[in-house]
This record gives C-alpha cells, structure tokens and sequence, in this order.
C-alpha cells in the first residue's frame, strides 16, 4: 500500500509499532551496556581486593619479622622479613592505587544508549511533523 494512501489509523498504527521495537531495542541495549560496565566495574574492584590481600600478607609478615627480631635478636632473620614486608606494602599501595584510580574514570552510565534514545526523540519529532 502507498504510504500517501494509508489512513490516519494506519500511520499511527505503523508508529506505534515501531516505537514499541524501537523501545524494546533501547532496553536491550542499555541492559546489555550496564552489564559491559558492571564487568568492568568488578574487575577494577578485584584490584582493590588482591591490593588488599597483598597489603593483608605485609602485615602478617611485618609481625613475623617483630616476632622474629624478639625472639632471636638476630638480624638475619627479621631483616629478611621486614624486606619482604616492605616490598609486598609497596606491591600492595600499586594495586590498591591503580585499582582505585580505574573506578574513579569508569563511567557507568549508559552513554550510548542514552545518545540514541536522543537521536530516536529527534526522529520521532521528524516523523510527526
């Protein structure tokens, strides 16, 4: 049928319609980019968690080396420990501080689907004109 000879029930009918798949589409678009952030979210955050377990490791080994330097009061063996403690608090700071720095960019808003929702008002408006 020619789109000049569709009636007004017609037209509004087909409108209609492609709202709800357009809609239905922007949902599925803002579920799917969500989930693409969520990911991207929890992996940052997994940074903090491993920057917090090798911050955690430091302090055990930062208490065998006092531990060790009471008990023996010889350097060989809480000098080594301290070393180890103070690389893995350096390790620890870096993983932590990236970690953090990564969730601070991140952008969880839907930015694309929030452009096209934009851009399909824009066309609608068009189309009702």
């Amino acid at each position: 049928m020619d789109a000049d000879r569709r009636s007004l029930g017609e037209l509004f009918s087909d409108l209609t319609s492609q709202l709800s798949t357009l809609i239905r589409q922007e949902l599925e678009l803002a579920r799917t980019e969500m989930t693409s952030n969520a990911q991207r979210a929890g992996r940052n955050a997994a940074l903090i968690g491993a920057g917090a377990a090798v911050g955690y490791a430091a302090f055990l080994v930062l208490v065998a080396a006092a531990v060790a330097l009471l008990a023996t009061l010889g350097l060989d063996t809480w000098l080594a420990a301290l070393v180890v403690a103070i690389v893995l608090g350096v390790i620890a700071a870096a993983l932590i501080q990236r970690g953090r720095a990564a969730l601070a960019a991140a952008n969880l808003a839907p930015t694309r689907t929030i452009a096209t929702l934009k851009d399909d008002a824009e066309l609608a408006k068009e189309r009702a004109r």
